[in-house]
């Protein structure tokens, strides 16, 4: 028994020892395994970085070449361009400090032999409108011989006509949309809704007019009154810088400047404008210019992605460092 007794304790000791040494093992592939994926990890960070370094290269050489390009086309004779799309609002690419800029720019090159202004818009603020309307009169003050068309696209009412008529001369498409003379204000009213929902409006105003067409009290003939006279006046304001602009050329309808609008074809005999063409052939037969440059200042969305991608690769390499010290 003594005897089996020693031979069961040896053959415990020799499986403890195997095992032992099979978990060393083990636990050395398992590291030799990490520290590979970690360096694979670390070697795969580097190349997205590499590669980012690269792809800003590749999009600064783009932009020098894009630059050069129209650096060149500026030092050649050209017709002008500055387009106004879409809305025009303070907070829209169409507000007056993009668009006066560019009508700056186009006017301060003596290479450009006359302007376009494109317009393609449904109008918007008056005061925007109002502003770029302004400055072409100055700028064309000061270099009278720098001839300004305007030239409409699909629509330009509102807002947008207002712009136009600092033209010296305006044109549009047969099919166009012109005119909307005219100024409005919108609204809602609630006060049937909010009774039938139970909900009881609390409003604390100093100064007896502050909930002026508060849309969740009942309206007030004096607001009405009130806000009639701001908008007849505006649109008094609209309708002279109308009349300045295109002086005898409009002709003597009563409903011109009702808010209405015509085709193109229509607003030719109205007066509104004074032919049917496009940008092309504005350039060509009436600036003698036929190449048109773009002046119109737009958002620079390299530079956003520029910074965007700085900010990922800074992240990158936080996280290499964080790897690092780990």
């Amino acid at each position: 028994m003594a005897t089996f007794g020693d031979f069961s304790s040896t053959n415990n000791d020799t499986k403890q020892t195997s095992s032992d040494s099979n978990d060393w093992e083990r636990k050395v592939i398992q590291d030799l395994a990490f520290a590979a994926i970690k360096e694979q990890r670390a070697s795969r960070r580097w190349g997205y970085v590499f590669k980012g370094f690269i792809f800003i290269y590749l999009i600064v050489v783009l932009m020098m070449t894009m630059s050069n390009q129209d650096i060149q086309a500026y030092a050649e004779e050209h017709t002008a361009l500055v387009n106004i799309n879409g809305l025009i609002a303070a907070d829209a690419e169409a507000n007056a400090d993009n668009i006066v800029t560019g009508l700056r720019d186009a006017f301060d090159n003596q290479q450009a032999k006359g302007l376009i202004i494109r317009l393609n818009t449904p109008g918007g603020s008056p005061v925007q409108s109002g502003i770029i309307n302004d400055e072409v009169k100055r700028l064309r003050s000061i270099r009278p011989d720098f001839p300004v068309f305007a030239v409409i696209q699909d629509i330009c009412a509102s807002g947008g006509y207002y712009i136009a008529v600092s033209a010296q001369e305006i044109y549009a498409d047969k099919a166009s949309i012109v005119g909307s003379i005219g100024v409005r204000m919108d609204s809602f009213g609630f006060t049937d809704t909010i009774a039938k929902l139970g909900v009881e409006r609390r409003s604390i105003t100093a100064g007896q007019n502050k909930s002026f067409l508060d849309p969740f009290l009942p309206v007030k003939d004096k607001d009405i009154e009130h806000a009639q006279s701001m908008l007849n006046n505006i649109h008094q304001q609209f309708i002279k810088v109308v009349k300045e602009g295109r002086g005898d050329r409009l002709a003597n309808t009563p409903n011109l400047f009702s808010g209405l609008f015509w085709s193109g074809e229509q607003a030719l005999p109205l007066g509104l404008i004074d032919g049917l063409a496009n940008s092309s052939t504005v350039a060509r037969d009436k600036i003698g210019a036929e190449k048109i440059v773009d002046y119109t200042p737009r958002p620079n969305y390299l530079d956003k992605f520029a910074n965007r991608l700085g900010a990922s690769l800074s992240h990158v390499l936080v996280s290499l460092s964080t790897a690092e010290v780990r």
